[in-house]
């Protein structure tokens, strides 16, 4: 290698480094070197084999550091039982929207245990752009943001901006920053269209009015514009719910928002936002009454409870494989319905006592999974706002429903296409038929084989097929599983500390 390629390739290890948050010591223990190599190699003086180029993008979880560069893979041995317990991780949609809120505070915000997961790492590298610290303190996730005095908007990271839907959450906080601003459109899951239209409705009252043009949202604040009554959502959307959150605590004043979703991150985001000193009334219900504040600026510390979602992804796993295994730390309120037709179904399984998460409020249980014989619901399965069936929840019972005896209709009706991709089940051995672009016909009982697939572009669907492969006979290979990674951190590890066996791989 020449002097001038070392010097990039070691720019580009430092960089995906302190992205990290690691310092060149802990570098160097998980490469079982010295800090001075590490800091041989930053700088460019150090030649480098292949072997020590795949090592530190291994370590570093890094495709641009890594050998070949492409996307990851997984490839699956399926048809084992899975034994032993696990904890359920903090909630991925709960942290990207603290992330966002994090910039109404001029303090220190210190988040516990956050998912290191992909959506939380694009963030991360947006709000770092326009000038914001954040730091890794710890191995378990504990995370620091500090913002600056001004935002520098105009060096966002638009590349990394488009890859998340979660950007669309900066206008809520934004809107009290800057007269003007602009941001990328939103991106992430390919779910079909999702109109911002809805959050254009619930932040007209705050004088936000947006324009959207060459790809970008250009929105334009009036400050003599102010709620003068209740704001009613016209979709009770999550993340609409929060962007009016945001918006409303930074008003000296009381705003009153109905048809508020009272989701499991809306309510770690009022939690947050009751330790910046905005009282939230309402929490847990679809009428919010927020008792904002002009100015913020404290120094918090808060823990997001766990995620429903990565609990029932983990449930599914248990049921489809018929293992016996315990989920710990299962946040119970936000998974009764499921569990309940779950129970309709035949699903043998038992339940510790509650006890609170870390951040005091939210009720979790531990799980314990047994092998069961389930047969099809006697109703079709079809989400509703909490507290219904979660949507995202949804597409893990097509998968279950394949082993199930009967037919089952599952309507996923909040997204035109996401349903689709349910058919991927097929490739697997699955009967799963689709009526329209949001209900498909379920047949069980399957008995799944091995086979390559392109993995879904869709989150949820993603992972319902891993699941499967984790039930098929032989091996499977799962491909370009980017958007599992947007929302879960180190799923096949993890899994496969619970006995599954899953490897990731690269094409090189």
């Amino acid at each position: 290698m020449t002097d001038d390629y070392l010097s990039r390739i070691g720019n580009l290890i430092r960089d995906a480094r302190k992205h990290r948050g690691w310092t060149q010591t802990q570098l160097a223990d998980v490469l079982n070197t010295s800090q001075s190599a590490v800091n041989r190699i930053e700088k460019g003086h150090q030649n480098l084999t292949l072997e020590m180029l795949a090592r530190i993008g291994e370590a570093l979880d890094s495709e641009i550091v890594s050998l070949g560069g492409g996307p990851v893979h997984l490839r699956v041995v399926g048809g084992l039982r899975l034994s032993g317990a696990i904890d359920v991780k903090s909630s991925k949609n709960a942290g990207v929207a603290l992330l966002c809120a994090s910039l109404l505070n001029k303090g220190r915000t210190t988040l516990r245990k956050v998912a290191r997961i992909e959506e939380v790492n694009r963030l991360l590298e947006v709000l770092n752009s326009i000038g914001v610290r954040t730091t890794w303190l710890n191995d378990a996730g504990d995370l620091e943001i500090v913002p600056p005095a001004h935002l520098d908007l105009g060096a966002m990271d638009a590349a990394a901006a488009r890859r998340t839907r979660s950007i669309i959450m900066f206008l809520g906080p934004l809107l009290h920053r800057e007269d003007t601003f602009q941001l990328p459109y939103a991106g992430g899951c390919d779910l079909g269209t999702r109109t911002v239209e809805p959050h254009m409705t619930a932040l007209r009252p705050f004088g936000l009015d947006v324009k959207a043009t060459a790809g970008e949202y250009h929105a334009v604040v009036n400050r003599a514009i102010t709620p003068v009554k209740p704001i009613v959502l016209t979709e009770r959307g999550d993340t609409v719910t929060e962007n009016a959150l945001m918006a409303a605590a930074r008003i000296d004043g009381v705003t009153v928002i109905r048809n508020a979703s009272s989701n499991y991150m809306v309510q770690d985001l009022c939690f947050y936002l009751e330790l910046l000193g905005v009282k939230v009334e309402g929490v847990g219900s679809t009428t919010l009454t927020v008792h904002g504040k002009a100015e913020i600026d404290v120094d918090v510390d808060y823990a997001p409870s766990e995620d429903p979602i990565e609990a029932m992804s983990l449930l599914t796993a248990a049921i489809v494989t018929g293992s016996e295994i315990t989920i710990r730390r299962a946040p119970v309120e936000f998974l009764e319905i499921e569990l309940a037709l779950l129970e309709e179904m035949g699903l043998d399984y038992s339940r510790s006592d509650e006890y609170l998460a870390e951040n005091g409020r939210t009720r979790l249980v531990d799980l314990t999974t047994r092998p069961s014989q389930l047969h099809a619901p006697i109703d079709k399965i079809h989400p509703m706002p909490f507290p219904g069936l979660n949507i995202d929840n949804l597409p893990f019972f097509a998968v279950i429903a394949a082993k199930a005896t009967g037919q089952t209709l599952i309507h996923d009706w909040v997204y035109e296409n996401r349903a689709i991709y349910l058919t991927d089940l097929n490739k697997l051995g699955g009967r799963v038929k689709l009526l329209d672009p949001h209900r498909v016909m379920v047949e069980g009982p399957t008995h799944f084989s091995g086979a390559e697939i392109m993995c879904p572009p869709a989150l949820r669907p993603a992972v319902v097929t891993l699941i499967a492969m984790m039930a098929a006979k032989g091996t499977s290979v799962l491909r370009s599983v980017y958007v599992i990674n947007r929302g879960y951190e180190d799923l096949a590890t993890r899994l496969n500390s619970l006995g599954a066996q899953i490897e990731t791989f690269r094409d090189i």
